[in-house]
């Protein structure tokens, strides 16, 4: 169904405003979002019922991205080296973009699209777990569950410690440290 071009102008007014909220650290409440973006909040809850469909609109494009990288990944010659590039593609989105890290760490989802491109995302890099596995090239006891925590551990380490200069150099050094960390002896 296609929107009447005012409908459309105002979700993207809404979407371009949750965008820099989301860029400037301020928290995504619809009411805010509205006044910000000078439309009607009856207008801003019609697109977006609650904070989470905002969001993860917002984060709808680096997912599809995430999506495109494990899917590339997944056919890839050399697992090992694929799964390390596919967590350092989700490791730089989250720290590219704030929307990422919630859609990602979250169980439920308010808008089917999020759940949809989450459980391909889940079903590529477990398959390419499991080839790095069969390869010899990550131990046997990781599991797939264990593979977001450990993600989420390593942004967390480099977001509590922010006197880094580069937080993407050393997030990727603690990824390398991680990895390590799983490879077999």
């Amino acid at each position: 169904m296609t929107m009447r071009k005012d409908a459309a102008r105002n979700w993207q007014l809404i979407v371009d405003t949750g965008r820099r909220f989301v860029d400037e650290g301020i928290p995504v409440q619809l009411n805010e979002v509205a006044r910000a973006a000078s439309v009607g909040v009856a207008t801003v809850y019609r697109h977006f019922p609650t904070p989470e469909a905002l969001l993860e609109t917002i984060a709808t494009p680096r997912l599809e991205e995430l999506v495109a990288h494990a899917e590339r990944a997944a056919v890839a010659k050399d697992a090992g080296d694929a799964l390390a590039g596919l967590m350092i593609a989700m490791l730089d989105a989250q720290l590219d973009d704030a929307s990422v890290q919630p859609a990602l760490a979250s169980v439920a989802y308010a808008l089917p699209r999020t759940a949809e491109l989450r459980a391909r995302l889940d079903t590529l890099s477990g398959r390419l777990l499991d080839r790095a596995r069969d390869a010899g090239q990550v131990r046997p006891d990781v599991t797939q569950a264990d593979l977001l925590p450990l993600m989420c551990g390593v942004i967390f380490a480099v977001r509590v410690h922010p006197g880094a200069a580069d937080r993407r150099t050393v997030t990727h050094r603690y990824l390398d440290v991680m990895l390590h960390g799983l490879q077999t002896r």
